[in-house]
């Protein structure tokens, strides 16, 4: 069983900073791409972010040059660094790994989400 804990939310004021992280833990092989979505009120989940076991990376336009997504793959452990946050960053931001359980058994994982805020 494989499990995604995600830390880092909190309240903060826009044009301020937050640092999520996500770490997994269980049994499993590896972690192939790990990613974060989010979230807002009365709205679809979205992609914020992904990155591949290598460092390969893509954004949403929404947060380029905002956030950056990272992982220390010996910690099993991804990480989100947003900067310059607004208040329509507001949501609960997910985490999302492929995970391999076995052979040719991926596993895809989602966290229970760390809620983030923006606001004066």
């Amino acid at each position: 069983q494989v499990q995604l804990v995600e830390s880092g939310g909190g309240l903060v004021q826009p044009g301020g900073s937050l640092r999520l992280s996500c770490a997994a833990s269980g049994r499993f092989f590896s972690i192939d791409d790990m990613g974060w979505y989010r979230q807002a009120p009365g709205k679809q989940r979205e992609l914020v972010t992904t990155i591949t076991s290598g460092g390969n990376t893509i954004y949403a336009d929404f947060v380029k040059g905002r956030f950056t997504v990272s992982r220390d793959n010996a910690k099993n452990t991804l990480y989100l660094q947003m900067n310059s946050l607004k208040p329509e960053d507001t949501a609960v931001y997910y985490c999302n790994a492929h995970v391999i359980t076995g052979r040719q058994v991926v596993v895809n994982a989602w966290g229970k989400g760390t809620l983030v805020t923006v606001s004066s």
